[in-house]
């Protein structure tokens, strides 16, 4: 360890209540999802340990309901009985024999809640949610506080050194705390004393079951960002009654989930909202536990430093590196593989049901699946292509002592990572291009710029295999007209070779579509500043208003900038959904304008794309000064792959595969022992990967998906049947055939 290392605060310990946690890092809670997936205990284990094993000081684990009405969704967490705690025993043994602590979080959603047995403090509906709750009565209260004092003492019970109550993003807890959805006039409402009544008993019961070595952190909501929201006076003055109840830290939630204020993701500034921590710290004696985009040791550090808060939570970034800490012991942060906050493999799959891991790091989740035990031969390999598939290949590969050689024909290593992190806010991606720099360094990969890998070097090389991950090239949308000098690639506009004019029409209203719109609708920095962020989405940092909101800056229009689809959608309805609407908000507040029904008639000097009767009749036609970004989204063609395939077939020699997509390019038989590869043909049909009453037919190799049935990873015949990140595109798409 250095000097500047052994001198950080984050790696200084501290004292929770009776407990000394060895550093001030916090792995959050974090919903995966692994409890419906085959083998579930044995996941979760090799899960949790992994984050242990890395460094971290606490552990708090996913929400479990302390009652039937309190669980997200039919079949999600609870933990009710005897024998659902000893079920977690072997969790918490695997934490405490790498000498990190774990909490259990005790979650329940109250309006929340997907199901029939939906209550809450009032029937006010979320807006996010269609379900009416039933609105709990004064026995209900009371049982429901039992049924958390219950859950503590199960907690307990199973080995866990305490709990996490569940007190932010608008959950039941939340919901009493707040006007917005309290309105009642007994004890539990009307008054501020009386809406934080729940809370305090909470504590201060399960305090008195279980005493003072068992830990109790509260997560509070430490800015609603919602209409009658809190201010941060009733903040402070709920943090102070639950610490006289018995709290011995809290952990700060940002937030409610029906927000309009976007919290975590990438458009999000570093340590945005690390405000919020230090108004509950100034009010407070126990420590506080700052949250939200903190995904480099010098954030962590510096709000330490600035005294925002006494910890640091750490949740997507302990699935991007579950040894965040043990490389920053052990004097090696540049060896981090940080999180880029993109919400593609772990919120997106929580929010569309299905099972969480990482863009970066597809073994989060899914650590069981992978040997890393060294292979029996090293090997010779030759990756063709250096975006994200190839370079992630090639570190992995290379750390498991093969001999790598890259090929890449531009001047640069990255591929279409060279396009993402050129869009404004965007600049994470950054990060994910240096972590891979710093691994083919340590890999002692050779790699070659400016070389087109062909059959005869391959040849002349003597590899033993063969991994091609040369990419694609866009689809060339066939409208007449589309050569018409006008009309620009999306690819040109990204990379800076061409400026548009003032009047822009893009085609296609994916997340590349988005993209360039962004970029064409923006003004200002690159990346936006805290200061920028605050004035754009309407926050006020003081939190004098009620949620914490301010009125949003009017944005400066730079382009008329139109985005046109042939579907009847609602544009944007394939993005993200952790991302999407922030995407969707900002461009419609910049003039942006969607146009959906689209026929794409011909392109010339005096018509554009779309017929005149879809316009309007006021609306002025496209012409001088004016551009067409054509572009391709993911609907692109492999070409580049099936040349090479084919001239390496001609060659004879040496064994190939194909790599593509995030969760793929990590799975092979290199990084996973002995397989035969096998190249599936466009019209092989093969089992379902989820044991399920049809078959699959490989539309396309560019990605392998699976279809909404067949929920989990198999592999079948040496096929790797992936479920990527972007589901919803047909050209990459494995068919079902019931």
């Amino acid at each position: 360890m250095n000097t500047a290392t052994a001198s950080m605060n984050m790696l200084s310990p501290i004292r929770v209540g009776t407990h000394v946690l060895k550093n001030r890092v916090v792995m959050a809670s974090l919903h995966t999802r692994l409890e419906y997936m085959d083998r579930a205990l044995e996941r979760e284990i090799a899960f949790y340990r992994e984050r242990a094993v890395g460094g971290v000081a606490l552990i708090i684990t996913s929400g479990f309901s302390p009652n039937e009405e309190g669980r997200i969704e039919e079949g999600s967490h609870i933990l009710g009985t005897a024998e659902d705690a000893l079920e977690h025993q072997p969790i918490t043994a695997a934490v405490h024999e790498h000498g990190a602590k774990i909490v259990l979080q005790i979650l329940h959603c109250g309006r929340y809640s997907k199901h029939k047995l939906i209550v809450g403090v009032s029937t006010i509906r979320s807006p996010i949610n269609p379900r009416v709750p039933r609105r709990m009565d004064d026995g209900d209260i009371e049982r429901t506080i039992g049924d958390f004092v219950r859950c503590a003492e199960l907690a307990k019970l199973a080995g866990y050194d305490g709990v996490e109550l569940m007190g932010s993003e608008g959950y039941l807890i939340n919901q009493f705390t707040a006007e917005r959805t309290n309105d009642r006039t007994d004890r539990w409402g009307g008054t501020r004393e009386n809406r934080c009544r729940f809370s305090t008993e909470i504590v201060r019961r399960i305090r008195s079951r279980l005493g003072p070595d068992f830990m109790i952190l509260y997560r509070i909501s430490a800015v609603d960002l919602v209409e009658r929201g809190r201010t941060a006076q009733d903040i402070a003055y709920e943090a102070q009654v639950v610490e006289k109840a018995g709290a011995d830290a809290f952990d700060t939630g940002i937030g409610w989930h029906e927000a309009r204020v976007p919290t975590i993701a990438y458009q999000v500034p570093r340590a945005a909202f690390s405000y919020a921590a230090a108004n509950i710290k100034h009010a407070v004696k126990i420590p506080v536990i700052a949250s939200n985009r903190i995904n480099t040791p010098e954030i962590a550090e510096d709000i330490l430093v600035r005294g925002e808060a006494d910890m640091v939570a750490l949740g997507r970034p302990m699935l991007a590196d579950p040894h965040f800490v043990l490389k920053v012991e052990q004097g090696r942060p540049a060896d981090i593989n940080v999180c880029i906050a993109c919400n593609q493999a772990c919120l997106d799959h929580i929010f569309t049901n299905r099972v969480a891991t990482c863009l970066v790091n597809p073994k989060a989740g899914r650590e069981i699946e992978f040997d890393d035990r060294p292979p029996a031969r090293r090997q010779r390999v030759a990756v063709i292509g250096s975006g994200p598939a190839g370079l992630s290949f090639s570190c992995n590969a290379a750390a498991r002592g093969h001999s790598v050689v890259l090929f890449e024909s531009d001047d640069d290593i990255g591929g279409q990572l060279n396009l993402a992190r050129r869009i404004p806010g965007k600049g994470e991606f950054n990060e994910l291009l240096r972590y891979f720099r710093r691994q083919l360094q340590k890999g002692e990969v050779d790699v070659r710029v400016r070389t087109r890998a062909s059959a005869a070097i391959i040849a002349a090389g003597k590899f033993d295999r063969v991994v091609v991950a040369a990419g694609i090239e866009p689809r060339k949308p066939a409208i007449p007209g589309i050569d018409h000098p006008m009309v620009l690639s999306y690819i040109d506009v990204i990379l800076g070779r061409v400026i548009p004019g003032h009047r822009v029409a893009i085609i296609g209203t994916g997340g590349i579509g988005y993209d360039v719109a962004e970029m064409l609708s923006h003004s200002g920095a690159h990346t936006a500043t805290r200061e920028t962020f605050y004035s754009e989405w309407g926050v006020d940092p003081k939190i004098v208003t009620s949620g914490g909101l301010a009125t949003p800056q009017e944005p400066h229009q730079v382009r008329s900038v139109t985005m046109l689809q042939r579907s009847k959608d609602r544009p944007g309805s394939r993005l993200g959904p952790s991302t999407g609407w922030i995407l969707r908000a900002r461009l419609k507040r910049r003039g942006v304008k969607t146009l959906a029904g689209c026929a794409y008639t011909r392109i010339d000097d005096v018509y554009p794309v779309f017929p005149e009767e879809a316009l309007g009749r006021d609306q002025p036609k496209v012409a001088g000064d004016s551009n067409f970004a054509a572009r391709a989204d993911r609907r692109a063609v492999d070409r580049r792959d099936r040349r090479l395939r084919t001239q390496l077939d001609g060659a004879g020699r040496p064994e190939k595969r194909t790599v593509n997509g995030a969760l793929d390019f990590v799975r092979t038989h290199l990084g996973q022992g002995v397989q035969k590869p096998h190249v599936a043909s466009g019209t092989e049909r093969l089992p379902c990967s989820g044991d399920h009453d049809h078959t699959h037919r490989i539309v396309s190799l560019e990605s392998l998906h699976c279809c909404d049935k067949c929920f989990e990873l198999r592999r079948r015949n040496g096929i790797h049947h992936i479920r990527t990140i972007e589901r919803d595109h047909p050209d990459a798409i494995l068919d079902c055939r019931e």
